[in-house]
C-alpha cells in the first residue's frame, strides 16, 4: 500500500499541494520557455513540435484555475468533512480532460522522443515534457482513487 493512502484527509491535502500543485506551477513555465525555443530556434526541422508552447500554455492556464478551485473551494470543504457530490463529479471531469490533454502533448513531442541530434535544450524539453506527463497522471490518480474516494 502507498504510504499517501495512509496520511489523514489534511496531511494528503498538504501532500497534493506541495508535491503536486506546486511542483506543476515550476515545471509548466519552464517547458513553455524551452518549447518557445526550440520552436523558434529549429523552426525549419521538420520535426520541430510545433503549437508545443500554445498547448503547454493551454495545459497550464487549465489546470491552474482547476488547483485554485481545489485549494480556495473544495479542499477546504473535504479539511471540514462535507464535500457533496457536485465538486467531486465536476474536478473528476476536469481530470479527464487532463489525460486528453496529456495524450496531445505525448503526440507533440513524438512520445516524449527528441529526434536524432537533438540540441540540449529540446532534450531537455521532451524529458520535462516526460516529467510533467508522469507527475499529473499520478497527481490525477491520487486525487481520484485516493482522496475523492473517502468522500463519495
Amino acid at each position: 500500500m502507498d504510504i499517501t493512502q495512509q496520511l489523514e484527509t489534511g496531511a494528503l491535502i498538504a501532500h497534493l499541494i506541495s508535491r503536486y500543485h506546486e511542483v506543476h506551477r515550476q515545471q509548466f513555465p519552464e517547458a513553455v520557455r524551452l518549447a518557445r525555443r526550440v520552436e523558434a530556434v529549429h523552426a525549419e526541422h521538420p520535426a520541430v513540435p510545433v503549437g508545443l508552447s500554445q498547448h503547454l500554455l493551454f495545459m497550464f492556464d487549465d489546470l491552474e484555475l482547476h488547483q485554485q478551485q481545489e485549494e480556495l473551494m473544495l479542499f477546504p470543504m473535504m479539511g471540514r468533512g462535507v464535500v457533496p457530490p457536485g465538486p467531486i463529479a465536476c474536478m473528476e471531469e476536469e481530470h479527464d480532460d487532463v489525460v486528453v490533454q496529456l495524450e496531445t502533448l505525448a503526440r507533440l513531442t513524438t512520445d516524449f522522443t527528441p529526434p536524432e541530434g537533438a540540441c540540449g535544450s529540446w532534450r531537455t524539453l521532451y524529458a520535462l515534457c516526460r516529467e510533467i506527463d508522469t507527475d499529473l497522471r499520478e497527481h490525477v490518480t491520487l486525487e481520484n482513487d485516493v482522496l475523492f474516494r473517502r468522500f463519495s
